[in-house]
């Protein structure tokens, strides 16, 4: 492991031979980019190529990034949830296609008993918004929050629209998950049993009551200047979907809005948002545990014993919705499969269209890319206002694959 001061902050890790390159752009987001404490990592052929960390947790810059920090993964978290659902797919206890209500009877109410797995996973449900108030008590129970789920209603057909379940849609895969398991394990739990425990990852949702707080770097929102300073810049929240947070019974500010919150750092903040699970947004990791799980998956999930249709199912071609891939919740186009946000004319991530991954609120990023055999993984403290394509997290995105570039065909 070496270190680095670079001004004010300090960069640890290491790379391999002919990623020097990815160093030099992580060290370069603290001294032009901005950034207050990140890291990132990545894994190539099963192995770790890549591993920085660097920063602060604080802005006065006081409490150093250490090796075991932890931070919110906002969105990122929902790759971990879609994971866990193929990992449940590949044993067999849930079908792509099969209706959700053919395991979870209930859910056929209020319009919802023709929506497959695969339309809910795609964000094609129409469930981007639960309109019964929630709060971490009533998330804790898990009953009672599926009664309240199964009683929703669709806020458009069911797959012939898509928009995005910022928050909803870890709720449902998780009330799915128990209805399959044998054990009726919530997904935070399964995840944490079947794949988290046997690969030694540092990644949880629903946080541990014994889990050290020093170890969590909390969230700095960007201010709403900021944010809407760069209205117009490519691939910056929409002046559109800005708005739209703005008026109380928009798609949007449904999606976002229950359970209440004083902005998205309190998932960081609060530590009974942390302690509850929220399969979509309150997941906390650290980069190197997520780029291995994105990386076991990439390289064939052996570890795991993931099966080849299940890995296929991933790398497959998106199922669109019948009018278009314009999302009503983030007022951009989008595509999405099976839990996971795929790579488009603008997000042009991975090596093709097989690869697949979702970016987080503020500028976190974790895929898999099974085509390059590789997993990868940006997490940060303080937030940007990037819908995509943050640029802390793009630079060292193309640093990594002109480096990987260098190890020629089927690199």
């Amino acid at each position: 492991m070496t270190e680095k001061n670079i001004g004010s902050s300090i960069v640890f890790g290491s790379v391999a031979p002919g990623f020097e390159a990815v160093r030099r752009e992580f060290e370069h987001n603290f001294t032009h980019r901005k950034e207050l404490g990140a890291a990132f990592a990545v894994y190539h052929r099963g192995q770790k190529v890549v591993d920085l960390w660097g920063g602060h947790l604080d802005k006065r810059h006081v409490r150093p990034w250490q090796e075991d920090t932890v931070t919110t993964l906002f969105s990122s978290t929902k790759g971990v949830a879609a994971l866990t659902l193929a990992h449940a797919h590949s044993r067999g206890l849930l079908e792509w296609d099969e209706k959700v209500a053919t395991y979870w009877p209930e859910f056929a109410q209020a319009g919802k008993q023709d929506i497959t797995v695969r339309t809910m996973l795609a964000h094609q449900a129409g469930l981007s918004g639960v309109d019964e108030p929630l709060d971490t008590a009533t998330l804790a129970n898990l009953d009672k929050l599926a009664v309240i789920l199964a009683r929703q209603a669709p806020a458009w057909m069911p797959g012939t629209r898509h928009g995005y379940h910022a928050v909803t849609l870890g709720w449902f895969q998780s009330e799915l998950l128990r209805r399959v398991d044998p054990e009726r394990r919530s997904l935070g739990v399964y995840f944490r049993d079947e794949i988290a425990h046997p690969l030694g990852l540092d990644i949880y949702i629903g946080l541990p009551d014994t889990f050290p707080v020093s170890r969590i770097a909390l969230i700095h929102p960007l201010s709403l200047f900021t944010i809407l300073a760069l209205r117009g810049t490519r691939f910056a929240l929409s002046a559109r979907m800005i708005l739209s947070m703005l008026r109380p019974n928009s798609l949007t500010m449904r999606a976002f809005g229950n359970p209440r919150i004083k902005g998205p750092a309190a998932y960081s903040r609060n530590p009974a948002l942390r302690a509850v699970e929220i399969p979509s947004v309150n997941g906390l990791g650290d980069a190197r545990s997520m780029a291995k799980l994105y990386s076991i998956f990439a390289m064939g999930g052996r570890e795991l014993g993931i099966s080849q249709q299940t890995l296929d199912d991933l790398a497959a071609d998106p199922v669109a919705p019948t009018d278009g891939v314009h999302d009503l919740i983030l007022r951009a186009e989008q595509i999405y499969a099976l839990g996971f946000t795929k790579p488009d004319d603008d997000f042009d991530y991975g090596s093709s269209g097989r690869a697949y991954g979702t970016p987080g609120a503020g500028g976190s990023f974790c895929f898999a890319d099974p085509d390059a055999h590789l997993g990868m993984a940006y997490i940060m403290n303080q937030m940007g206002g990037y819908l995509v394509n943050d640029p802390r997290e793009k630079a060292l995105r193309d640093a990594t694959y002109r480096a990987v570039a260098k190890f020629g065909p089927g690199a």
